[in-house]
């Protein structure tokens, strides 16, 4: 095994940073701040942060087949346009829950982008319970609904196989699995393959590792585990010098670094003075495992 090193490479002071993706034409890494309302690209090579904001808090990005990405913005998946920093709505989802606002999304293997809503929380993860539900845009824009009753949709991702898609509820302390249709993009039987522990407390994001693993960020726990989703057990936990941990990803040459995105809302001053990299991003190398590229958007 080799040396595992956690180095925070970019201090940015994220106020709610997530969903970290590595785009590797350019060598960067894409990441959101939510409250803040920002997109932004982390060249790894140039060390350079180059940003776009947009009127509502975005929630996930994710990279887009024909160039540009695609983001979750307010309660509007959207196209995002880095040279002229625009956002053109593709669909709009929850109309009648003013409160609502996307969270984490990802693209499936098909090239659907996957995306759950959630209350506008009032403090971190204090928000009115089940009143999210998560959609899928398909990749001609229309929008499909899969379920209600979501408290803070969250983490997801595929099986290698593309035959079980993973998701995390998060106030639900589980990580749940569901048989998956590629074809269709239809999902059913949904069961619980991990019961979070108390001192890992609450599920964030999530991402699969090349040996099919998944690697889940621990709110309020300070931590990334990695989980055995067919036997349901824990297999390594890393621990990083930041509380708010939200989500992970796999980047860099080869995809064997791993990126990790945290939060400092919330957090009182004694915390931060404790925590001085909080809502920073982190870089995890010496893992001895690789992941996968994300997938475009197809639409």
């Amino acid at each position: 095994m080799s040396s595992i090193k956690i180095e925070c490479v970019l201090r940015e002071n994220c106020r709610c940073g997530e969903s970290p993706v590595w785009e590797e034409a350019s060598n960067s890494l894409l990441f959101v701040d939510i409250p803040a309302k920002k997109v932004c690209r982390w060249d790894s090579l140039s060390k350079r942060v180059q940003q776009v904001t947009v009127d509502a808090p975005v929630s996930s990005v994710a990279l887009r087949q024909g160039g540009g990405y695609v983001a979750t913005v307010g309660t509007k998946f959207c196209a995002l346009n880095w040279e002229d920093q625009s956002a053109v709505a593709l669909a709009t989802v929850d109309k009648d829950k003013k409160n609502n606002r996307f969270n984490d999304g990802k693209v499936d293997p098909a090239g659907r982008y996957f995306a759950g809503t959630m209350a506008e929380e009032t403090a971190p993860a204090v928000l009115e319970r089940h009143q999210g539900s998560l959609y899928s845009l398909f990749p001609d824009h229309h929008v499909e609904k899969y379920f209600d009753q979501v408290d803070i949709s969250n983490g997801l991702d595929w099986s290698l196989d593309h035959k079980i898609f993973y998701y995390i509820d998060s106030l639900s302390y589980s990580v749940d699995a569901f048989d998956y249709d590629l074809q269709t993009g239809k999902i059913s039987n949904r069961r619980s393959i991990y019961k979070l522990e108390k001192e890992e407390q609450i599920p964030d994001g999530m991402c699969i590792d090349a040996e099919g693993k998944l690697w889940v960020a621990c709110y309020n726990g300070g931590r990334v585990i990695r989980l055995d989703p067919e036997t349901g057990k824990r297999l390594q936990t890393l621990k990083l010098p930041v509380v708010k941990t939200t989500s992970c990803c796999f980047g860099g040459k080869d995809y064997s670094e791993m990126y990790v995105t945290c939060a400092r809302d919330g957090m009182d001053p004694e915390d931060l003075l404790q925590q001085p990299e909080a809502g920073g991003i982190f870089k995890i190398t010496g893992l001895g495992v690789k992941g996968i590229p994300p997938y475009p958007y197809a639409g």
